[in-house]
């Protein structure tokens, strides 16, 4: 057996806040209260039996008193405690490879570890935005609060021109745009450069080694 509370509430101003009490045995819930409806009411053979009586009794004034005495005096505590919290996003820009369909590449923009969850991604191309071609997810929960995004763009590159990835989240005073680089990324231009001193080194080796071997 089992009794589940719940206050709702969907601003600050706690216009429309509800309770329900859910009163449960054996996984069935039998009967409820809610402040809106203003009355028990059952579900079951007991749960009417209950309801006709509760709704005559002390137990109707105790509940409809818990509307005032629990969920309006927490409420604020909730809102400053954790709904009024933001974090921001953090934004990956990256290109992956594209499906088989009309354009060579495609780009990906990664929103990770933001709330609350709503999110706006939005791709611009020398300004304007893109609308066509575009393709995200929903807001992903990581399961600790936190939410991620990804949105594609499949494109075909023109010289010259300027894709960006825009990010607009409460947390955020103006709208982060961020630009895509098609160069390498400096983690892979270390690695070719590693490789190319390796190469002219190994190079300066053999030919030293050869001139060694002729003088001989």
């Amino acid at each position: 057996h089992q009794v589940v509370k719940q206050c709702r509430f969907s601003s600050k101003d706690l216009q429309g806040i509800e309770l329900i009490d859910s009163y449960v045995f054996n996984q069935a819930e039998y009967i409820r209260f809610n402040s809106t409806v203003g009355k028990y009411v059952g579900y079951t053979e007991l749960g009417l039996k209950n309801a006709e009586a509760w709704n005559k009794g002390p137990e109707l004034a105790q509940e409809l008193g818990e509307l005032e005495r629990v969920c309006k005096q927490h409420a604020p505590i909730y809102y400053s405690a954790i709904l009024d919290k933001t974090v921001a996003p953090h934004v990956r820009l990256s290109s992956v490879a594209p499906p088989i369909g009309r354009h060579p590449a495609m780009l990906m923009c990664s929103a990770y570890d933001f709330y609350p969850k709503p999110i706006k991604v939005t791709w611009l191309r020398d300004g304007g935005e893109v609308k066509s071609d575009v393709t995200s997810t929903e807001e992903l929960a990581n399961g600790d609060w936190y939410y991620q995004i990804h949105s594609h763009l499949e494109y075909t590159p023109r010289s010259g021109e300027k894709i960006s990835c825009m990010v607009e989240h409460i947390s955020l005073t103006e709208p982060m745009v961020y630009d895509w680089d098609p160069s390498l990324p400096e983690a892979e231009r270390n690695k070719i450069a590693i490789g190319a001193s390796g190469l002219v080194l190994g190079a300066i080796l053999a030919l030293a080694g050869l001139i060694y071997y002729k003088k001989k």
